[in-house]
């Protein structure tokens, strides 16, 4: 091909020096943006034009990268779901980090398929990998990919607990007559019970175990229901301990866990979304004691470790049976080879389900490099510290009341005979301070999770005085009948 015919299909500018000067500009935008977040409205709703503007034709014809760009910053950044502003307690999001920020821009510029193949950005991943399991204390024989989040790492690991249990067989007869069952709290993240159904088990083999006071699983109920499961002749394959619960923060006995599910020969896996990085925080880590003994783990550094969307993990004790679950007889197209680029020993889809995989190890890679894990420990503690500080307010104003215990960075409360979900949306509309709602004993709680390494007390203050002044001014307008 000719350098004129490869111009003329090439997607690259006629002139880096114009786009060089449109990145300076888009970046210095989102520097901008990232270093005022706390100044703008946490959340506001797009208007009716905005929407419309993204109903738009299909574009056949070119346009320009600088009209693409004002019309981001006029429609999209400010539109955002608020997890970066220090008033974000909705749900359990992290709030990102320029050096994130950047490592995405790299990972983007650089367009690694890290499905596999002998390049470097999967020694990188490996490295993250390796990172994981001595910190874990898998040891060096573990195996780690990255996942979207948790919830495909929590369905990857169920398939590595039905291969073991079932026999690598069922990969190709599929699942018949099942005799197992896994056992989860209720409290745990609906994704297991979606796992469950993926998998080909079925939702009827899992038993969602009671919980105590504290919200953690039930031992003596979980014994119970292993008991009369095994007097019907089924099996236990999989425990399912929990290290930060979504509604609550909730930590189960993992040590008791890991006790049980060795005494009944199943695996044991550790949903540990929210808390399992809680191991870097000394206030923290003897609750998790017992973590290191399971089989799985699945994690999110997009959470407490602020690492910007998305970044899930899974690791696994057993490297060869997690092999065994995802690798297949190989395509020609797909060989692996002794040299050249087709080499190398370690191919993440053979471990996983995706073979066209990005570059999500790069920005933890940086993050873990730049800030180190001790500076993540301090983050972590600092949350926790910050949910205590909120739950004490909250025990002082007699218009307030704890809904729940406080383990962890989640705090459940609120107005006494007020109507919460009402007055989390006005919150969240107010654009100030958002948390979220759950349901616990059939009551609507304010649900304040506090990830965000912005936030501080000042943005706890807000929310107590925030929450005191919607309930009253709501109570009084019930008085007077205008509620």
């Amino acid at each position: 091909m000719s350098d004129a015919d490869r111009k003329s299909t090439s997607l690259d500018p006629d002139n880096w020096g114009d786009l060089r000067a449109q990145g300076h500009r888009m970046l210095d935008d989102m520097f901008d943006n990232l270093s005022t977040v706390a100044e703008r409205p946490l959340w506001q709703a797009p208007t009716p034009d905005q929407r419309a503007r993204y109903r738009a034709e299909l574009p056949r014809g070119p346009g320009r990268l600088e009209d693409a760009h004002a019309q981001f910053m006029a429609d999209v950044a400010p539109y955002g779901s608020g997890n970066r502003h220090p008033g974000f307690m909705g749900w359990v999001q992290g709030g990102g980090t320029g050096v994130g920020m950047l490592a995405e821009m790299l990972a983007g510029g650089l367009d690694a398929n890290l499905g596999g193949r002998d390049h470097m950005p999967i020694e990188v991943e490996r490295q993250v990998a390796l990172w994981m399991a001595e910190l874990f204390g898998f040891g060096p024989e573990a195996s780690g990919i990255f996942l979207t989040g948790t919830s495909l790492a929590n369905l990857c690991a169920v398939l590595v607990a039905r291969d073991r249990a079932l026999g690598a067989d069922v990969r190709h007869t599929g699942v018949r007559d099942v005799r197992v069952v896994a056992y989860a709290s209720k409290g745990v993240h609906s994704c297991i019970v979606r796992a469950m159904d993926m998998t080909g088990l079925g939702w009827d083999r899992l038993r969602l175990i009671e919980t105590d006071a504290n919200h953690a699983i039930s031992q003596p109920a979980l014994e119970a229901a292993i008991a009369a499961d095994r007097a019907q002749g089924l099996k236990p394959f999989l425990i399912v301990g929990t290290a930060g619960s979504v509604d609550v923060g909730a930590i189960d006995d993992l040590d008791g866990l890991a006790d049980i599910a060795q005494r009944e020969g199943a695996a044991f896996h550790v949903d540990g979304a929210l808390g399992a990085l809680g191991v870097l925080a000394p206030g923290v880590a003897p609750r998790l004691k017992g973590i290191e003994r399971a089989d799985s783990l699945a994690l999110d550094f997009h959470k407490l470790a602020q690492v910007p969307y998305d970044a899930g993990f899974l690791l696994v004790r057993d490297a060869a049976a997690h092999k065994r679950t995802f690798t297949y007889s190989e395509a020609a197209y797909l060989r692996h080879a002794e040299r050249g680029l087709a080499g190398g020993e370690w191919w993440p889809c053979d471990f996983g389900p995706d073979l066209s995989r990005g570059f999500r190890a790069l920005k933890v890679w940086f993050s873990l490099k730049t800030y180190g894990l001790d500076a993540l420990g301090v983050v972590i503690s600092r949350a926790c510290d910050l949910a205590a500080a909120l739950a004490a307010r909250i025990e002082a104003s007699p218009e307030l009341e704890l809904l729940a215990p406080v383990g962890l960075n989640i705090v459940c409360f609120g107005y006494v005979g007020g109507d919460n979900a009402a007055i989390a949306a006005d919150l969240q509309e107010a654009g100030r301070v958002a948390p979220s709602t759950t349901t616990l004993n059939g009551r609507t709680a304010i649900r304040a999770a506090i990830v965000n390494h912005r936030t501080g007390l000042a943005d706890i203050e807000a929310l107590v005085e925030s929450v005191l002044a919607l309930g009253r001014a709501r109570a009084a307008a019930a008085k007077t009948g205008r509620g």
